[in-house]
């Protein structure tokens, strides 16, 4: 272990750039650093910022935002090295639980006080931001993966939308609904590399034609025929009835084209629906149904992931940290955000409680049933057809994956992009997955 995390910290921090200092005393007192990832949920924490300054004075808060895929490693770097660049860190269920064994991160189930109630997040969230019965993060919001679809274009061609969808019917509805004249694609999904990019659709699309990463022994299994053929149609899917620049797309670019009204259908993160549903960006608002994710083979196929805040070990002043954590994470800031910019706004899949708001029930009337009910079921033991020795479902829950996953996310983009064949892909894609498992047999 010790030379795998020694490994993983290496090729994190050649990437590394400054970043001024965590913890400054500005003109009018504290300043927290908050490392946070940039997408549509987070700029809402970002433009109500001030009223947590104005209700804790003495303390100011400078986000740095930073795109998905150079967050994480910069933010891993510094958490890892204790380096002090950040007083808090947007993080997810992938890295919690990991750091928390590190002794990385911040117990912070001595903070929670009742009218916190931490019970009030959604179990499966709650659980997955856990280390041994204690939380050492907290959920901004929480999501699985749905499939939206636009229901008019849907009437139009004469086809219905099964309750549970199969991939086969999907791509066979894609295939109906591509239209080049009116620059509409058959579907979006994700092309663009990383391990938290096009990785995440694309291996619960593995998992449900019946593929796994390892095999029980760490034996690496990116070849084998359920693996090929889970790869062969996701990449003939999108080059073939897929969004223009697939290869590049990624979840903000394939949110742009849906709410736009240039696809048909978008598999995604459930969080998609408060942008599609949102008048100030949506050009769909009212046009979408939305329901599980397709399946091939198993009974479910959703992942479970969740955006959440931590406070690494060397933040200095932590009651000032755990009160912007606090505030970002609570009831009250759900009401503030439903109340200033809309009820679809609403950070979702977190509090059980935001589900029993009336306003938000309206709102988010075609999508909140179906977002619980795929949080609940976003276990392996519903969305794999094999045991596998890793935790996770979109993502391999082992400190390698943020290099392994990106190597491989490389080369499924290439595939897309035509450069290379999905078997090349795969090949390379082994070899890299190969060395991975051979040092976890190693140490066993």
């Amino acid at each position: 272990m010790p030379r795998r995390l020694a490994l993983l910290l290496a090729f994190l921090l050649v990437g590394l750039t400054g970043c001024a200092g965590a913890g400054a005393i500005g003109t009018s007192g504290r300043t927290l650093v908050v490392a946070i990832v940039s997408n549509p949920q987070m700029e809402d924490a970002v433009r109500l910022a001030g009223e947590f300054e104005r209700a804790n004075p003495g303390i100011r808060l400078k986000f740095v935002q930073l795109p998905e895929n150079q967050a994480r490693a910069k933010i891993t770097a510094s958490t890892a090295t204790q380096g002090g660049e950040f007083d808090v860190v947007m993080i997810s269920n992938y890295e919690t639980k990991q750091w928390a064994a590190n002794g990385w991160l911040e117990n912070l189930q001595p903070y929670f006080d009742p009218a916190y109630d931490a019970d009030d997040f959604i179990p499966s969230i709650r659980e997955s931001l856990s280390y041994e019965g204690s939380m050492y993060a907290v959920p901004f919001y929480g999501e699985s993966s749905f499939l939206a679809y636009r229901k008019d274009l849907f009437e139009q061609a004469g086809l219905t939308m099964p309750e549970h969808p199969t991939w086969q019917q999907i791509a066979e509805f894609a295939a109906k609904l591509d239209d080049e004249e009116q620059g509409i694609a058959g579907i979006c999904l994700r092309g663009k590399p990383g391990w938290g990019e096009s990785l995440a659709p694309f291996t619960t699309v593995a998992n449900t034609f019946g593929a796994r990463w390892f095999d029980e022994d760490w034996n690496a299994q990116l070849t084998s025929p359920e693996f090929r053929a889970a790869a062969e149609f996701y990449v003939n899917l999108v080059r073939e009835h897929g969004e223009t620049g697939a290869s590049s797309a990624g979840f903000s670019e394939c949110g742009t084209r849906y709410a736009q009204g240039q696809a048909a259908m978008w598999y995604d993160a459930t969080v998609m629906a408060g942008t599609n549903e949102d008048p100030a960006s949506s050009k769909v608002v009212g046009k979408s149904g939305y329901v599980p994710a397709p399946v091939v083979r198993t009974p479910a196929s959703g992942w479970l992931y969740t955006w959440a805040l931590a406070m690494p070990k060397g933040t200095e002043d932590k009651d000032a940290a755990w009160r912007f954590m606090r505030w970002m994470t609570s009831k009250e800031f759900v009401q503030q955000v439903g109340t200033e910019f809309g009820w679809n706004r609403v950070p979702p899949g977190c509090r059980l409680s935001t589900y029993e708001i009336p306003e938000y029930r309206r709102a988010a009337r075609e999508y909140a049933q179906v977002t619980l009910d795929s949080i609940d079921r976003a276990q392996q033991r519903n969305t794999m057809l094999h045991p596998v020795p890793y935790p996770g479902i979109q993502f391999v829950g082992i400190p390698e994956f943020q290099d392994l996953g990106t190597r491989v996310s490389q080369q499924l983009s290439a595939a897309i992009a035509g450069k290379i064949s999905v078997d090349e892909a795969l090949q390379q894609s082994q070899q890299y997955a190969e060395s991975v498992g051979e040092s976890y047999r190693e140490t066993r």
